[in-house]
This record gives structure tokens, C-alpha cells and sequence, in this order.
């Protein structure tokens, strides 16, 4: 009674197991690996698949995403023989599960150890300066290394920085005092730029004003010896009319040059620095005179002026009045 049941329980069971056993659903952000009696035949994407149960089996479950690996801190000799502690971050990618699956054994161990043993070579072949001046060029080189190197596991590096560079306690003591004498050598540099160009500067000022200078010197010369020309053609046309004068007969000339050479004389001697006392036994009757002589060569000039000009004029008029008379 109880034997057909059981069977029919039994296929129900069996089915359900074959079901389960065939049907697979992977999570999205995963790749599974499908081996057939231990090959590698496929990769199952994310959603629902379909194996051969009990014949497919699932290898190996790919994480696809981006991870991120934390490279361990280690000591590092520069090119230049000093010892600085350094670590620094990866990131990766798989791209393709079945090479990272049968390609390498322990995928993150070996890129962990690839990363370390690169990040040692690259910043060993550099100076010390240069790897805390030149970070960007350490990732660059140790990100293409690595990458080129891991290709054939399957997986993409993306990025690799370094974190951290400590140097000695020494050597940071000794680059803190270089820096400082290096920053005291620049301030004094600019300090003694400064100071040349305020010189340079006031070199240049002072030179502008000799020049300035010199062209008001210049200028005033020029307007000293125009003076003096006309004053030497003033006193040429004086000495002509009084040179005329005295070829007219008019002895008074004579006393104008006298009197004149008499009271530049006095001028002089008054003028000078070492008189205290100015002694005068002159007659003053002279000079008198001679001041006299020369207002009566001032009259005699205005004179004859004057009766030129009404000889002029009653010439002019005689001869318009003038009428001839006949005898009768």
C-alpha cells in the first residue's frame, strides 16, 4: 500500500534535487567559474543560469569589483644610502575571473608581494630628495610596472599611492637646517637685490638732475652772454656817437668817458673786501664837472634835435608863402 508513495515521494525528491543542483543564480558584482569533472569550461554572469547537475560544478566565485590592498610599511635604502620607512595603497580590478582563478594561486597575496618588491625597486634607484619632491613620478612608474606585470592574471591596477615617506630623525633634523640656511641664503639674496636697485635707483635720480642741472647752467650761460652782447652793442653805439661827437669838435664827449671810467673807479674800490676805511682825497668839483659835462652833451644833442626839425619845417613854409613881386 505503501510502496507506490514512497516511489512517487522519492521522484518528487530527486527532481527537486536536480532542480537545485542545475539552476544557479549569481549575485550581480560576481562571475562563478564552471569546471566539468575538474576543467574549466565557463563563466557564469550575474542573473539566473542553468548547469548540467552533478556533471558542472561551480570552481571559484570572482569578486568583480574594484578592492582596494593596503601595502605594508617596510624599509627602504634611497640611492644615496638613506633609510626612510614607506607603505602605500592599490587599487585593482578583475576583468577577467578565470585567469585570476587558474593563472595565479592566492591572487591578493601575490599582488601584495609584486607591489611591495616594485614600490622597492623604484624608489631605491632615486635619491632621497627626490622621492619627497617627486611623488607623482613614483606612482607613475610604479603603476605602470605593476600593471604590466599582473596582465596576465586577469586583473586591471588602476591606481597606486604612496602614503607615507619617514625619514630618520637625523636626517629630518638635517634637512630642517638646511631648509633654514637655505631660506636665510634667499632673504639675504633679495635683501641685497633690494639694496642695489634702491641704488641703481638713486644713482639714476641724482643722474637726472645733473643733467637738469647742467641744461639750467647751460641755459642761464646762454642767457648771460645774449645780455652781455647787447650790452656790448649798446656801449659800441655809445662809443660811436660819442666818437662822433668829438669829430664834430664838441669837447664835451670827453667828459662823458671820464666821468663814466672816474665813478666805476670809486665803484671798485668801495666794493672791495679788504676796505674797511675808503680815504677819498678827491676834489669834488671835478666830478661835479664832469657830471656837468655830461648833461650839457645831453642839451646840446636835444638841441641841435630841435632846430633840425624847425629848419625843417620853415623851409617848407617859405617857401609855400614866398610870392615874387614886379616894379612898377
Amino acid at each position: 500500500m505503501f510502496g507506490p508513495d514512497v516511489f512517487v515521494l522519492v521522484i518528487v525528491a530527486v527532481f527537486v534535487l536536480i532542480i537545485f543542483a542545475g539552476v544557479k543564480t549569481v549575485p550581480q558584482g560576481y562571475n562563478y567559474t564552471v569546471e566539468r569533472f575538474g576543467k574549466y569550461t565557463r563563466t557564469l554572469t550575474p542573473g539566473l543560469t542553468i548547469i548540467v547537475p552533478f556533471i558542472d560544478r561551480i570552481g571559484a566565485k570572482v569578486n568583480m569589483m574594484e578592492r582596494v590592498f593596503e601595502v605594508p610599511s617596510q624599509e627602504i635604502i634611497t640611492k644615496d644610502n638613506a633609510m626612510v620607512m614607506t607603505d602605500g595603497v592599490a587599487y585593482y580590478q578583475v576583468l577577467d575571473a578565470a585567469n585570476a582563478t587558474y593563472e595565479v594561486n592566492d591572487l591578493e597575496n601575490a599582488f601584495g608581494n609584486l607591489a611591495m618588491t616594485n614600490i622597492r625597486t623604484v624608489m631605491g634607484s632615486m635619491d632621497l630628495d627626490q622621492l619627497l619632491s617627486h611623488r607623482d613620478e613614483i606612482n607613475t612608474r610604479l603603476l605602470s610596472v605593476v600593471d604590466s606585470a599582473t596582465g596576465v592574471w586577469g586583473i586591471k591596477v588602476t591606481r597606486i599611492e604612496i602614503k607615507d615617506i619617514v625619514p630618520p630623525r637625523d636626517l629630518v633634523e638635517a634637512m630642517g637646517r638646511q631648509m633654514k640656511a637655505e631660506r636665510e641664503k634667499r632673504a639675504v639674496i633679495l635683501e641685497a637685490e633690494g639694496q642695489r636697485q634702491s641704488e641703481i635707483l638713486q644713482a639714476e635720480g641724482e643722474k637726472q638732475g645733473q643733467i637738469l642741472s647742467a641744461e639750467g647752467r647751460r641755459e642761464a650761460a646762454f642767457r648771460d652772454a645774449e645780455a652781455r652782447e647787447r650790452a656790448a652793442q649798446a656801449e659800441a653805439k655809445a662809443t660811436t656817437m660819442v666818437s662822433e661827437a668829438i669829430a664834430a669838435g664838441d669837447i664835451q664827449a670827453i667828459n662823458y668817458f671820464v666821468a663814466q671810467k672816474y665813478i666805476e673807479s670809486l665803484k671798485d674800490i668801495a666794493s672791495a673786501d679788504n676796505s674797511k676805511v675808503l680815504m677819498m682825497p678827491l676834489e669834488a668839483a671835478s666830478v661835479i664837472g664832469a657830471i656837468g659835462g655830461i648833461a650839457e652833451l645831453s642839451k646840446a644833442a636835444y638841441k641841435d634835435g630841435g632846430s633840425s626839425k624847425k629848419s625843417s619845417t620853415g623851409g617848407r613854409s617859405k617857401s609855400s608863402t614866398t610870392v615874387p613881386t614886379t616894379q612898377s
